[in-house]
């Protein structure tokens, strides 16, 4: 009889590299030294970041060429072609990394492991899915219509690509060139004085790709998943052009440029003077994206992956990359409305221009992180109980988010003081907080349900708050039609009243037709 012992209790060494120790050791001795020579390394640091970043104090006027208008010299050609690649590129590489980005969160939210194989720290995992989607089977099913069907992903694509040329990503830099001049270049493809209308136009075209997606496909669970979409659009899109007005209204351009450079100072950010019209824009660009807890049009439990079921290969990997371009540009677009777009805050960008894009992009990743944190908290929502937000808390929420700027607004230029805006906008604040509070301590009692002979909306019954609301504003909305009714009728009574007089002397001055014998 043999007898097992057991194995000592040793403890696990993870033994340190020796490139490792080095560097450590290096690093030391670099603080160490930079710490005895503070004040030369700050001298030296301001002068080389004035030089870089001010080119102003070195450069004279005569030597600067503005990258806009007739005398650019070909800068805005060659600013828009290097402009656009350089962007495409980041797109695309952002676009990769946002799915890793994704999957690592997601993983640790879940407390599992995520993509880690390849490459060091999973960095490699984006290209293998590339080359595995590239080499991908493409399947297209028989009875499709093609020239659609091809057409669909390249139509949720391009607007998520195209969004962005409207939004600045910093301020303005002077860039040296080989003439031995130095042109002002701006860190945006085009700052025009719609941009907001721009960005209300492109976000609502991407919805065109799922609904023909799913039409084009002929599948019926394709079908259902591009309907839903369209008829989540139609339910968010009031919401969300009445949040993107708020800015507008504070501001008063339509230009993107403009509005960001209102904030340049944290608490000039929009989100603090109505941060009901920011969440409400949030969430209506997270509906727009199809994104959980939104994302109907493609649930997997119910319609197998709904308007995408009959894409494969490349097809369907850039349905994917519309989705991640889309959040890319969602971020931008809230960043730039409501938190000061590549503002810091403090007033450090307008000195140090290069530093906005790392602004924005660092804003960008936040809101990266925070959809996917509500992806992995919140689940997928009931159709009906969908549209219901959309039309009944969202859209009577945005119309109060729209009347709070509005009153503060009116008041504050009434009194020519932003004091008064910022109490006005202060007090609604705190009326539309009590206000929730109390309709959710109301919606949580014990509510009798109304039995369906009995519920007015059924039976027709002219009574309560309800009908009464609908007749007031049904009788408001019928004034001007009515206005325009009686309007219409007067002139074609004026046109009439015109006409008989010029008949009546046509008749006079041209002879009858008679014969002889009446002569």
């Amino acid at each position: 009889m043999t007898t097992t012992t057991a194995p000592e209790n040793r403890t696990r060494r993870f033994p340190i590299p020796t490139w490792v120790l080095v560097l450590i050791v290096l690093l030391v001795l670099g603080l160490v030294l930079i710490l005895a020579n503070w004040d030369a390394v700050l001298n030296a640091g301001g002068s080389v970041l004035s030089y870089i970043f001010e080119p102003d104090s070195r450069v004279g006027d005569a030597q600067v060429v503005q990258c806009y208008g007739a005398d650019g010299r070909g800068c805005p050609i060659v600013h828009s072609v290097i402009y656009s690649l350089i962007f495409f590129l980041i797109l695309v590489t952002g676009f990769a990394y946002t799915t890793l980005l994704e999957r690592r969160v997601l993983a640790f939210l879940q407390q599992r492991v995520g993509p880690n194989r390849a490459g060091p720290l999973g960095l490699l995992q984006p290209v293998a899915d590339a080359i595995k989607l590239i080499f991908k089977e493409d399947i297209t099913p028989g009875e499709a219509d093609r020239p659609i069907y091809l057409l669909a992903p390249m139509l949720k694509v391009v607007p998520a690509l195209i969004l962005l040329a409207v939004v600045p990503f910093g301020p303005d830099i002077l860039v040296p060139w080989f003439d031995g001049m130095w042109y002002r270049v701006p860190l945006g493809l085009a700052d025009i004085n719609v941009g907001v209308l721009w960005l209300l136009a492109v976000t609502s075209i991407g919805t065109y790709g799922v609904v023909l997606a799913g039409w084009a496909s002929n599948n019926k669970y394709s079908m259902l998943g591009g309907l839903r979409a369209s008829a989540q659009m139609l339910s968010y899109e009031l919401s969300l052009g009445l949040t993107m007005a708020i800015p507008i209204m504070i501001v008063g351009s339509m230009s993107l440029g403009d509005i960001v450079s209102s904030q340049t100072y944290i608490y000039q950010w929009f989100i603090f003077q109505n941060p009901l019209a920011a969440g409400i824009l949030f969430i209506a660009l997270l509906a727009e994206l199809n994104r959980s807890p939104f994302d109907l049009p493609e649930a997997e439990q119910e319609l197998t992956q709904g308007f995408m079921t009959e894409y494969s290969g490349m097809k369907f990997a850039s349905f994917m990359m519309a989705e991640y371009l889309g959040m890319i540009a969602v971020s931008v677009v809230i960043s730039s409305l409501y938190l000061g777009g590549y503002q810091d805050g403090f007033g450090i960008v307008d000195n140090l221009p290069i530093l906005g894009p790392l602004v924005l992009l660092g804003k960008t990743i936040l809101l990266l992180i925070f959809m996917i944190w509500i992806r992995a908290t919140l689940p997928r929502i009931r159709y009906d109980r969908l549209m219901a937000f959309g039309w009944k808390i969202m859209l009577p929420l945005a119309f109060v988010a729209v009347a709070w700027t509005a009153i503060a607004l009116v008041v504050g230029d009434t009194f020519q003081s932003p004091v008064a805006y910022a109490i006005v906008a202060g007090i609604i604040f705190v009326l539309v907080m009590g206000g929730g509070y109390w309709l959710l301590r109301r919606s949580g009692q014990d509510v009798q349900a109304v039995p369906l002979e009995e519920d007015p909306i059924i039976t027709g019954e002219r009574r309560g708050i309800g009908w009464l609301a609908l007749q007031v504003i049904g009788g408001l909305l019928s004034v001007p039609f009515t206005l325009y009714s009686a309007a219409l009728k007067w002139l074609d009574g004026l046109a009439a009243a015109a006409d008989k007089p010029a008949e009546a002397e046509t008749s006079a001055i041209v002879p009858t037709d008679t014969d002889s014998s009446g002569e």
